[in-house]
């Protein structure tokens, strides 16, 4: 009778699930396992840091709606891949994690980096748990995958014990599981949906919401013959950015103040009113605003504040039958109604101040120059991954998306670090559906630093990102070089270098020469278009523009901050 170890066994019922990719640094006691997956059919890409192959993951996870894989040594290796699992996990973001352990048998002694790691996923994860035999395995990698991406998609976490993947067992006795089937389409009751059309039917000054569980639900189809069939202002979140294109007619993204402070109603679809909408309270909505939610996740709804009509449903469905009922009452708002006026005169005015902002060529040049450089240099459809504080913000409303799925920044849990990360799974799935895409990840100087040797990824696998560094010298705001100097030879550099600062004019740019490469330092905006120009010509290999900007440089006024305290 034929015999098969656990390493087998775990990769042959991976790759029976359909998981196709796998991230992380191999290492005891997976060294076998990274191998042999590679074996079966699973491609293998090696980084340097769990962390950001745990953000990779999700990632592709996010694109694809299938799971990558993390695989991750004992002990740290397991800890280092936590931040990523609650990413995911607060994210809604599939992953799956395979921690190898301590040996079963030096569990309590003192085994080399034994750590007990089923408990300390757990909270991080949707599902967490230690197959108890080498015959079981198949049974729990389609528990993970089915977990994962089943309502509310998430982390799951598999614990590998060595001895668990070197153990044999007979092949009649390996436990046999179909493939885990796609996720079952929840239809919501009729009655809601009529409600929530008569609510939208009254509404004075209506809005929609579209979220990133939107961009998830690949229900972009829907959502565009929605609002082509109701003209209704809608507003994306960061990440619900292109399920309508940003140069839509009826993004109100530029009066994004005026549309939440006057809406009346608001319809959330896969969004969530977190700190990210400022949890649906007052300043920042009317005290008096009525909800209609649309979320796959029962736990959600009424979250914050009580809805006013609340449907656990598939986005899909639930948007085509809302649009069917608005049919059936003849439901259309004109671009000459009052609510549509005011909007369109709100945006206008900032627009007008944007634009002011950004024909300022000056050096050192501001955010809002080198963003409208970009806009104009890079291709429309490419995407666009992107951390940082202001960086970030800011690029939300001046780099435009076209298309679904085509941003992934920070999201909900504001975690720094996961660009690089990002980019190379978009990297791999432009390679994979649309090679000729291209990903441009856009970083703050400080986020780029949480995983910078990450390029040496990129050029490993030959994934052509095009990397664009806002380096302001700091963490929100820096320094210039003379005044820096001065501060650092006025005493202990521990007691009078501020916290948000880092070394001025750090030249990033040559990170590329340790690759036989030329990265791009740039200073005016005729240096940025040359540089874009040239890097989006690389097809087979990554590129850096170190874009030098003001270190004082800030943001336009906001009338309410990212996080508005809200009044209870």
């Amino acid at each position: 009778m034929a015999v098969k170890d656990g390493n087998l066994i775990l990769a042959e019922a991976l790759k029976h699930q359909g998981i196709n990719y796998a991230f992380g640094i191999m290492g005891h006691p997976v060294i076998e396992l990274s191998l042999i997956m590679q074996g079966v059919g699973i491609q293998y890409l090696g980084f340097r840091n769990e962390q950001a192959a745990c953000y990779a993951a999700q990632a592709y996870g996010y694109l694809t709606k299938k799971p990558a894989v993390v695989l991750c040594v004992s002990g740290p290796g397991v800890l280092h891949t936590v931040g990523g699992m609650a990413n995911a996990q607060v994210n809604c973001w599939p992953v799956i994690v395979l921690g190898g352990s301590c040996p079963e048998d030096h569990q309590g002694i003192g085994g080399f980096q034994e750590y007990p790691q089923v408990e300390a996923c757990r909270v991080y994860c949707k599902y967490a748990a230690r197959p108890p035999s080498a015959a079981l395995i198949p049974l729990h990698v389609e528990k993970a995958v089915r977990l994962a991406t089943y309502g509310r998609p998430g982390a799951a976490y598999l614990d590998l014990p060595a001895t668990l993947l070197k153990s044999q067992v007979c092949e009649n006795l390996i436990v046999k599981v179909l493939p885990c089937p796609p996720p079952p389409l929840i239809y919501p009751p009729p009655q809601l949906i009529y409600e929530a059309a008569d609510l939208i039917f009254i509404a004075k000054k209506p809005l929609i919401i579209i979220g990133k569980g939107a961009a998830y639900a690949r229900a972009e189809n829907e959502i565009t013959n929605f609002i082509r069939s109701t003209g209704l202002p809608f507003l994306p979140t960061p990440m619900g950015k292109g399920v309508i294109s940003d140069y839509d007619e009826n993004s109100v993204a530029s009066s994004r103040t005026s549309a939440l402070l006057n809406a009346d109603i608001v319809v959330l679809l896969g969004a969530r009113l977190n700190w990210m909408l400022h949890f649906g309270r007052a300043p920042r909505f009317q005290n008096h605003v009525k909800i209609i939610q649309i979320d796959i996740c029962p736990e959600e709804l009424h979250n914050s504040v009580s809805s006013t009509i609340a449907i656990q449903a598939d986005l899909i469905p639930s948007v085509e039958l809302l649009t069917e009922s608005l049919k059936k009452r003849h439901y259309y708002m004109n671009k000459k109604d009052k609510w549509w006026m005011q909007l369109m005169t709100d945006g206008q005015k900032n627009k007008q101040r944007i634009q002011r902002m950004s024909a300022d060529n000056s050096v050192p040049l501001n955010y809002y120059t080198v963003f409208k450089s970009i806009q104009q240099s890079i291709p429309k459809d490419c995407i666009i991954c992107s951390e940082g504080a202001n960086t970030m913000d800011i690029g939300r409303t001046m780099l435009l998306n076209s298309k679904p799925r085509h941003r992934l920044d920070a999201g909900t849990f504001g975690t720094m670090g996961v660009g690089l990360g990002f980019a190379i799974a978009a990297a791999l799935y432009c390679k994979d559906v649309a090679s000729k895409k291209k990903v441009i990840c856009v970083e703050g100087d400080s986020a780029f630093g949480f995983s910078a040797m990450e390029i040496e990824t990129m050029f490993r696998y030959k994934l052509a990102v095009v990397i664009i560094i806002f380096n302001n010298n700091g963490i929100y705001g820096g320094m210039d070089k003379e005044t820096f100097k001065q501060i650092q030879t006025a005493g202990e550099p521990t007691k009078v270098i501020s916290p948000q600062l880092l070394t001025p004019g750090t030249r990033y740019e040559k990170m590329m020469e340790m690759f036989g490469h030329r990265g791009h330092y740039c200073e005016t905006v005729e240096q940025i278009e040359k540089a874009i120009k040239i890097s989006l010509e690389s097809c087979d290999a990554p590129s850096l523009i170190n874009i030098m900007i003001n270190p004082s440089a800030d943001r336009k006024e906001q009338k309410f901050s990212w996080l508005t305290e809200s009044k209870l």
